[in-house]
């Protein structure tokens, strides 16, 4: 395939082409990837937990693969439009090229699922024969020549003309939620950036004023029905001001989170009544909510739950312990999971609440009688601070049942994951965003052996692997996005971008702090925040082995 002069990107006609003919080999190689490790885990056709538990390696690795392919089909889909319209500039093509010569190479050679863990096709159990399949031409001309050098350097000297104030590469998106993304960039760099890493280093809640804000820009009724309050507006929109508030700070990008689940439960499993006295109350943040569903010794397995509400009369009566609770003390309802029913030990005994709670200080926190908390100490995502919980006969109006019917509440908090996902996808990808606008202005500014730190080819490496990977998990995360509008099932593609931005946000902090050196070590610059921020996003809503495990089961 031909080059430009410099060697440094392929002729477009043939880059597009050449993409395109790599789906069809990786799709097949999926399929086969897929049969291999049914043979490992199917029993009278269906995925045996047992089995899968003990083919994790396989599973997972299943699961990783699988996002691979999807991401890069959804690169290519990305590319084909902005041709179509126009708009493929060269820092485009050269993300598109490097990021297919660098994730085909990862498919054939060792997908990182994380630092320790690299995939090889031969842990999902293909043989050799069958990995050298996906070699087409096309696939070795770009595993040869895409993500070169060249490419990388020529792409960090354009990166160094733009604006820091935008993205790097045409996102895709159409003008309205540009718009949007412009309007909460500008309000991230005037009212976010400048104090975020002084409320992180004081692990100080962030400021009542920054969410009357963002009240008043319409972020916590973003995506709720205008019928109750809300904007109506998309859950693509949703990901463009969380990814752009979460450049900003992760905490302040998290704010609306607590009220998308909150809004989504509601939404989905609540009586009539329910969405009108409390959906335009959450999109007003008249009421801050905050989610109540982990406890000490369960984790990820939901099923487990202890706590238990008690019917007293018309109302319940709640006692347990939960644990990690974000925004726990100033908030005002909580969408608290509880077993009702108590011969049960599994998820079928469950209900979800909307726990009512009288807003606390920092002299006391938790002044609503039943309750006590105390806050735990970690290492970022402090804006909103978390907090244990231990509830002793606290009373829940029997109203606010959600739905008006025990034993739903596991279902309806199912229904809630794929928003989640998507908005920790959007998260993750601005703390990268974030990560990689600390690391280019330090390469920049930063002189050593009489030169730029950019000038340096492994740093500009750094740099650019940052640019491409934010755009791969991008269009992975807004077409989940968008498959959400569209109504259709996404539970496997919120996953999936979930799982790749959460990889992407980590890798590109810690190359931040890895251009920084020393400083970066130092709690006074910036980069020493992300890297904290950065490494809870593989843990929430679904820590990345959960993930992947939920990913493999659906898919098979």
């Amino acid at each position: 395939m031909p080059r430009d002069d410099q060697g440094q990107k392929l002729i477009l006609a043939d880059l597009l082409s050449a993409t395109a003919e790599t789906i069809a080999p990786l799709r097949a190689l999926l399929e086969t990837a897929k049969d291999c490790v049914r043979e490992k885990v199917m029993v009278d056709g269906r995925a045996s937990g047992a089995l899968v538990e003990a083919e994790q390696t396989a599973a997972h690795g299943l699961a990783w693969l699988a996002t691979y392919v999807e991401a890069l089909a959804q690169m290519q889909t990305w590319a084909e439009k902005l041709q179509a319209d126009g708009k493929f500039g060269e820092v485009d093509q050269l993300i598109h090229q490097i990021a297919f010569g660098e994730y085909l190479w990862q498919i054939y050679g060792g997908i990182p699922m994380n630092q320790g863990e690299i995939l090889r096709l031969q842990d999902i159990g293909l043989t050799q024969d069958q990995m050298r399949e996906m070699m087409v031409p096309a696939v070795q001309t770009l595993t040869q020549g895409g993500n070169t050098q060249a490419a990388r350097l020529r792409l960090v000297a354009l990166m160094q003309e733009r604006s820091a104030e935008v993205s790097v590469g045409t996102t895709g998106l159409d003008e309205e939620l540009e718009m949007i993304r412009d309007q909460f960039r500008r309000y991230a760099i005037e009212k976010v950036e400048p104090f975020a890493h002084e409320w992180h280093l004081k692990d100080e809640l962030i400021p009542m004023e920054v969410i009357d804000e963002l009240a008043e820009m319409g972020v916590f009724g973003l995506t709720i029905p205008e019928e109750y309050g809300g904007f109506g507006l998309s859950k693509a929109s949703m990901c463009v001001v969380s990814e752009e508030l979460s450049r900003g700070y992760i905490g302040v990008g998290s704010l609306g989170t607590r009220s998308e689940i909150a809004a989504e439960l509601i939404i989905a499993g609540g009586t009539e009544e329910q969405k009108q006295k409390w959906l335009p109350a959450l999109a007003s943040a008249e009421k801050l909510p905050t989610a109540v569903f982990t406890e000490p010794n369960t984790g990820s397995d939901l099923g487990s739950l202890r706590t238990r509400a008690v019917k007293d009369g018309d109302d319940y009566t709640v006692t347990g312990n939960k644990t990690w609770i974000t925004h726990a003390s100033r908030t005002h309802v909580m969408t608290l999971l509880a077993r009702t029913d108590p011969d049960t030990s599994n998820y079928k005994g469950l209900s979800m609440f909307l726990a009512e709670k009288t807003p606390g200080d920092d002299a006391n926190p938790f002044p609503t009688e039943g309750m006590t908390g105390g806050e735990i100490e970690v290492l970022g995502y402090r804006g909103m601070k978390e907090y244990e919980l231990a509830f002793d006969g606290f009373k829940v109006k029997g109203e606010n049942l959600l739905g008006g019917e025990e034993g739903k509440g596991f279902k309806q908090l199912m229904e809630t994951f794929e928003s989640a996902r998507i908005q920790t996808a959007a998260r993750a990808i601005g703390v990268a965003c974030s990560a990689l606008d600390v690391g280019m202005q330090y390469a920049q500014d930063r002189k050593q052996f009489g030169k730029s730190l950019i000038e340096f080819p492994r740093v500009a490496n750094k740099l650019a692997m940052m640019a491409v990977e934010i755009m791969v998990a991008r269009q992975l995360t807004y077409f989940s996005a968008f498959e959400k509008d569209e109504g259709r099932r996404c539970d496997v593609e919120a996953g999936m971008a979930k799982l790749l931005g959460a990889r992407v946000a980590w890798a590109a902090a810690d190359n931040a702090l890895q251009i920084h050196g020393g400083n970066g070590f130092a709690l006074e610059y910036k980069v020493s925040r992300i890297l904290c921020d950065a490494r809870i996003l593989n843990i929430f809503e679904g820590a990345g082995e959960i993930q992947a495990q939920v990913i493999a089961r659906r898919i098979l």
